[in-house]
């Protein structure tokens, strides 16, 4: 591994009026790895996500990719650095109003890197090495189940072969069987491509088979880090309550009766 993290995170913050969501934050992703990113529901792990693809601004602190940080930079500069990311929506996020190829091309098209022959034609490569069938290609979103909806938003992701991927959430919604293969898939694209993963996922199995290392985010803060092999055995509290799904515990939510 380098001496120097790809992704440096110190000091992130982030609110909504009021509500702190990230008060903060100091995370290292090194170049290479498959981070997880667990935490409760409303914890400000998408946000988290969100600041580092650049999607909504930050409040306070900075963010360091490739030791270039992204509070300065504006035009093409951030434009080049977003380019180096691609992204694994909750639920997807396909255009429902394009066709399977366009989604997946649709960031090369955006950037004028291809023609519409070409990229309907590299889209079908991409579909086929998250097996799908070049027939897909012509299907719209609302025609495919959720399984393969998480298929062509990973396709997507990969199309422009970044060298980070982001997932957020990407078992959601599926069955345990399906998020496997989905995991597996994931697993197999980063390895593909050489990239760098960071994934948030409630889901305990999921976070083991696509992590390298893991990260809790609780009450604003990482506050435990370690291999995801041990994310249920942390020794850590908190972690365990949470990845054990146990009532009683440091952390007690508020459940209106």
């Amino acid at each position: 591994m380098s001496s120097t993290p790809l992704i440096r995170i110190r000091g992130l913050k982030k609110a909504f009026g009021e509500k702190v969501v990230l008060d903060g934050v100091d995370l290292d992703i090194e170049a290479g790895t498959s981070l997880v990113i667990i935490g409760g529901s409303g914890s400000g792990k998408s946000v988290l996500i969100k600041c580092l693809l650049g999607l909504i601004p930050f409040d306070a602190g900075e963010i360091e990719v490739g030791g270039v940080a992204l509070s300065g930079l504006r035009g093409r500069q951030r434009e080049a650095v977003r380019a180096r990311f691609g992204m694994l929506f909750q639920n997807a996020a396909l255009f429902d109003s394009l066709p399977v190829w366009e989604n997946v091309a649709f960031g090369l098209l955006a950037r004028h890197q291809i023609s519409r022959r070409e990229a309907r034609e590299a889209a079908i490569g991409v579909l086929a090495q998250v097996g799908l069938a070049a027939d897909v290609a012509d299907l719209y979103p609302a025609e495919l189940s959720g399984g393969m909806q998480k298929r062509v938003g990973l396709a997507r992701a990969i199309a422009a072969r970044p060298d980070i991927l982001c997932f957020d959430e990407p078992t959601t919604g599926l069955d345990p069987i399906m998020g496997a293969i989905i995991d597996g898939l994931i697993v197999d694209c980063v390895k593909r491509l050489g990239s760098t993963a960071i994934a948030i996922t409630h889901d305990m199995a999921s976070a083991q088979r696509i992590g390298d290392r893991a990260a809790m985010l609780y009450k604003g803060r990482i506050i435990w880090e370690g291999a995801a092999a041990d994310l249920l055995n942390s020794g850590n509290p908190i972690v365990d309550q949470f990845t054990h799904g146990r009532r009683e515990g440091p952390i007690q939510m508020d459940v209106r009766r």
